[in-house]
C-alpha cells in the first residue's frame, strides 16, 4: 500500500503566488506523465520530507490531489542553495507495471582491507541510471567493498540486480576501485628531488662567484 500525500491545485482560479506558497511552509510542484496532463500542485514541506523518510527518494507515493489519487514518484526538486530548503518538486505520473528511467545512488559498504593497505579508494560512480517498474526501484544500490584489494575494481558487471532492474551503463564502468599507495610515494619522493636540486645549484653558484 502506498503512502498517501496530499495535494492542492495551485492552476486556474486558484492560482497562488509561489513565493506566498513557501512562506507558508509549502513546497510547489508539478505532476507530469505521458498519460496524464501536466498540473501544477502544492504540498506542505513537512509532510513532504515525513513522506519521503517513508518511502525512499524512489519510492511510490499516493499523491491525493484534492481527492484524486495518482501513483507518483519523485524524479527532480531544486533547493535553495543557502537555507538547504526544496523549493519545487516534480512528480511523475506512473503506472505500476510500466517501466521508467530513474537515477539511483550508489552507497558503498563496508571496509575494504585495500585501504587498510594503504589503498586508495576511488569512486567514479555516485549515481547510476536504471529502467525498472516503480515497485522494484531499489531505495539506493549497495556495493560491498569488504573483499576489494589494492589494485582491484567493481565494475557495473559485479553489481547483482536480482533481475529486478536493468542499470543503463556499460557492463567495465568502473564503481569503485583502490589505488595502489606507491603512487602517492613516487610522488613524494618526486619532489623531495626536486627540491634538492636547486640547492645544489645554488652551492655551485655560490662557489664560482667567489672565484
Amino acid at each position: 500500500m502506498s503512502t498517501v500525500l496530499q495535494a492542492k491545485n495551485r492552476g486556474g482560479e486558484k492560482k497562488v503566488s509561489v513565493r506566498k506558497l513557501r512562506r507558508e511552509g509549502n513546497i510547489p510542484a508539478v505532476v507530469y506523465g505521458s498519460k496524464v496532463e501536466s498540473v501544477p500542485v502544492y504540498v506542505s514541506a513537512a509532510e513532504f520530507a515525513k513522506t519521503i523518510k517513508q518511502v525512499g527518494r524512489n519510492g511510490i507515493i499516493s499523491l491525493d490531489v484534492e481527492g484524486q489519487k495518482q501513483d507518483v514518484v519523485l524524479t527532480e526538486y531544486q533547493k535553495d542553495v543557502i537555507n538547504n530548503e526544496i523549493t519545487h518538486a516534480d512528480f511523475l505520473a506512473v503506472d505500476k507495471s510500466s517501466k521508467i528511467n530513474v537515477d539511483v545512488n550508489v552507497a558503498l559498504v563496508g571496509d575494504a582491507p585495500g585501504v587498510k593497505d594503504g589503498g586508495i579508494l576511488q569512486q567514479p560512480l555516485f549515481t547510476v541510471s536504471i529502467t525498472s517498474t516503480p515497485a522494484n526501484i531499489p531505495p539506493s544500490i549497495e556495493v560491498d567493498i569488504t573483499n576489494l584489494q589494492v589494485g582491484e575494481t567493481i565494475t557495473i558487471a559485479d553489481l547483482n540486480t536480482d533481475g529486478k532492474y536493468l542499470i543503463n551503463h556499460e557492463e567495465d564502468e568502473v564503481v569503485a576501485s583502490i589505488l595502489p599507495p606507491k603512487v602517492e610515494e613516487e610522488i613524494d619522493s618526486g619532489e623531495q628531488q626536486d627540491g634538492g636540486v636547486p640547492e645544489n645549484e645554488e652551492g655551485r653558484e655560490t662557489e664560482a662567484s667567489e672565484e
